[in-house]
């Protein structure tokens, strides 16, 4: 019983990484950091003053859920690690659903907003995006 508790935990947390590093390796990565106000993308961009201002307003538009979903998936993982260590695993079967859920509705919420952003880009705009993000994540892995 202990054994599958044990390693139940740690292939979630190996999942959890590998969602993680798949996400930092994205271009929507580079999104993290206000791009919209990095001078480089802002000239390589062409963005206007209107789209900055459109940008951050998605931006803190979105951020009082996002922080809200972030607060419930940190305490659905609480909850689930304490499980693993103390319940019986139909507990820590039922409470993975739960976790599940909180994460998906973070991801969900943070889709959306950057669905928001991108629609504000033109399609030049959002080529140039990409192929500076991708070139800003190449250069912090190589760091």
């Amino acid at each position: 019983m202990k054994v599958s508790k044990i390693f139940m935990r740690g292939a979630i947390r190996a999942a959890a990484m590998l969602a993680l590093l798949a996400f930092c390796a994205s271009p929507a990565f580079a999104q993290r950091g206000k791009w919209w106000q990095d001078e480089r993308f802002r000239r390589e961009l062409g963005l206007t003053v209107e789209q900055s201002v459109r940008l951050e307003e998605i931006f803190q538009k979105t951020q009082p859920m996002l922080r809200q979903r972030m607060q419930a998936l940190d305490q659905a993982e609480k909850e689930f690690d304490r499980l693993v260590e103390t319940g019986d695993d139909a507990s820590v079967l039922d409470h993975v659903g739960i976790v599940e859920t909180a994460r998906a509705e973070v991801n969900k919420t943070r889709t959306v907003m950057l669905l928001r952003m991108r629609r504000s880009l033109t399609a030049d705009q959002w080529a140039k995006f990409t192929a500076l993000a991708d070139q800003r994540n190449r250069d912090r892995r190589q760091r």
